[in-house]
């Protein structure tokens, strides 16, 4: 298959990126017959992501797989914004943390840090606990932060948490690359998308330690809501922007 065939393939099925994805998957298949597999399944509807394995997030590698949700490129904002926080020897929470990018997107900035993530998803956990092995992390089972050890209540630098922000209405309207293929949760915020986000804000206060920070994305429109619920929580909010990639995310301070 000549690189022009590729490209007219997947232009044909409907992908914007066409060139950008033909090199994607012709530098992820070892052989004629591994690409021909991966271009039918891209060209079924199969995120490019889970057909090569991983997804490429804050200059790094991050490994995915069917049922895992990928990170967005604009999430990376948020490894922005908290790297700066973060020394040595300080401790992450990741929570509904997915693929774990966030966390060994932060570990890969500032070494030595300790990253604790959670899902309630068994499936991104073990992909998560992958991810992380090479950079000191670990990955657990659990709703939120209720299967994380007590005795690291108080000690987070740095709370992140990539919650579903989609209101439940608006799911239907998403790209089916994400409908069909990840799971629900992963996206469905409830009502107005943010019931996921309240809950993390009010137990936050509980892991950071004294001037820790949390942080989450969120749309536009929502920022207010979301934080009057830090606020509502005890922690100081500020709205974050980033207009070239139009992103919008919440920061909440524990005082002292």
């Amino acid at each position: 298959m000549t690189s022009a065939d590729l490209v007219s393939r997947l232009r044909a099925a409907g992908c914007v990126f066409a060139e950008e994805e033909a090199e994607v998957l012709t530098s992820s298949a070892s052989t004629p017959a591994q690409l021909e597999e991966m271009v039918a399944r891209r060209v079924a509807g199969d995120p490019l992501e889970h057909v090569v394995g991983w997804v490429a997030f804050d200059g790094g590698r991050v490994a995915v797989e069917p049922g895992v949700f990928v990170p967005r490129q604009r999430t990376a904002y948020l490894v922005e914004l908290a790297a700066p926080l973060l020394r040595t020897g300080d401790t992450v929470l990741d929570l509904c943390c997915g693929s774990g990018a966030l966390g060994l997107a932060l570990a890969r900035r500032v070494p030595g840090i300790t990253v604790h993530a959670s899902d309630i998803d068994p499936v991104a956990v073990a992909c998560a606990a992958r991810n992380l092995a090479p950079v000191g992390g670990s990955a657990v089972v659990g709703d939120l932060a209720a299967s994380l050890s007590p005795s690291l209540q108080g000690t987070a630098a740095v709370v992140v948490a990539n919650v579903p922000y989609v209101p439940s209405a608006a799911v239907a309207l998403m790209p089916p690359e994400s409908r069909d293929h990840e799971p629900r949760g992963t996206v469905d915020g409830g009502d107005d998308g943010l019931d996921l986000l309240r809950r993390v804000a009010s137990l936050a206060p509980t892991w950071l330690r004294p001037g820790g920070v949390l942080f989450c994305e969120v749309s536009l429109d929502q920022a207010p809501a979301a934080t009057a619920a830090f606020a509502d929580a005890g922690l100081v909010a500020r709205v974050h922007r980033d207009e070239a990639r139009e992103t919008t995310a919440v920061s909440g301070r524990r005082a002292g």
